[in-house]
């Protein structure tokens, strides 16, 4: 295997990968909330909104990139950096103590109480689950694999390259035809009768 090839998929399957355990991870339970009538589960979606939506974005970065060219590709790779930021900088907060953000719209759909203060009076405590940690390397994943493309993207080949067909020769005109040509011709789009 070249640099080339290596260096494309191992970018491409880190990107695949971490969104993939990114978007896993957004439907786990990342934090437990403890109320008067029990412990309340909250999942990355919840305490995350944005979570779902920006690991479908890598998926699809890291799907897109075995397609496109060059400029696209220092595009692409510069938007991961952009998405794994993000997730890790939404993630980190909710490491050690989830903030009561985070579990605001479970205890407002589990309760009925809204407000910070009313959220605040009914949460006993936060913990956290591993989920969170998890997620946080998954986006440092996709930031590091958005470096690397920046720094190899010159050396992927296209992908559709291999493909693609050479122009056909022009027929000599005086050339008799018979009925495989005909039919190649048909195939091609060209009119053999004129």
């Amino acid at each position: 295997m070249t640099l080339r090839s290596r260096a494309r998929s191992l970018t491409v399957v880190a990107i695949l990968l971490a969104g993939a355990v990114g978007l896993i991870g957004s439907t786990q339970t990342w934090a437990v909330a403890t109320l008067a009538d029990g412990d309340l589960p909250v999942s990355g979606g919840i305490a995350v909104p944005v979570l779902q939506p920006l690991m479908l974005t890598a998926l699809a970065l890291g799907l897109v990139l075995t397609l496109v060219g060059r400029l696209l590709r220092y595009i692409l790779g510069a938007l991961a950096i952009l998405v794994g930021g993000a997730v890790a900088v939404l993630s980190a907060p909710l490491i050690a103590t989830p903030p009561l953000s985070a579990v605001a719209p479970a205890v407002t759909e589990r309760t009925g109480l809204a407000g910070a203060e009313a959220i605040a009076d009914a949460v006993q405590d936060v913990a956290s689950t591993p989920w969170p940690v998890v997620t946080l390397v998954a986006a440092v994943l996709i930031a590091l694999a958005g470096a690397a493309v920046l720094a190899t993207a010159h050396l992927w080949v296209r992908g559709g390259r291999r493909y693609t067909t050479a122009a056909a020769a022009p027929r000599d005109e005086r050339a008799s035809l018979d009925a495989v040509d005909s039919w190649d011709d048909l195939s091609r789009g060209d009119d053999p009768t004129r």
